[in-house]
């Protein structure tokens, strides 16, 4: 599958608890959406739905929440031990605070949560997506759609990686080591 970059406009409608559209989030022409197809980037509806057109077109479609960012799950949210957020043994009231999005591990893996209480001996903390259970309503115009060139689909594959493509079988590696799928 050719591999496309695309720059597009968006408004990103959710529905309120009556039913009604309301504008979530946007993305302008002063800063749009950009990202390239077949990598994973955009979800898969989405690429589907403005893959295949071309600059100028306006498009306008929904996107179910089992395809996006699936439904809201209550096991979910978790009340971690408070004791587990401290800093020089003093709880870091400076970074985990109600709204704020954390960074989670479970010893193999990183990911974010957020915090929705805090109480004198626990951290409420949701790992949900904060779009978990919506439908997602997208309505924009595409600005530009082309074939990505390589140097594109590397700097999204191996962002760490200074321009080498991932390959350095060259010996011409700028890499400094940062890109694990370089190979020295």
């Amino acid at each position: 599958m050719e591999k496309k970059y695309v720059s597009l406009t968006y408004d990103l409608m959710l529905k309120d608890a009556d039913g009604k559209l309301y504008k979530y989030e946007s993305a302008t022409r002063e800063r749009p959406f950009r990202f390239i197809t077949g990598i994973g980037y955009a979800l898969d509806l989405f690429e589907s739905n403005v893959g295949s057109l071309n600059p100028g077109d306006s498009f306008e479609f929904e996107v179910p929440a089992d395809q996006a960012y699936g439904q809201y799950e209550k096991e979910n949210v978790l009340e971690l031990d408070k004791g587990i957020f401290l800093r020089d043994g003093v709880f870091d009231d400076e970074h985990v605070k109600v709204g704020a999005i954390i960074p989670l591990s479970d010893g193999q893996q990183t990911f974010n949560a957020t915090v929705t209480n805090i109480t004198d001996d626990k951290v409420t903390v949701d790992l949900n997506h904060p779009l978990a259970g919506e439908d997602l309503t997208f309505k924009g115009v595409i600005l530009e759609s082309r074939p990505a060139t390589q140097e594109e689909i590397d700097a999204v594959l191996h962002p760490k990686c200074k321009g080498c493509g991932g390959g350095c079988s060259n010996g011409d590696c700028n890499c400094e080591g940062e890109c694990a799928d370089c190979n020295k």
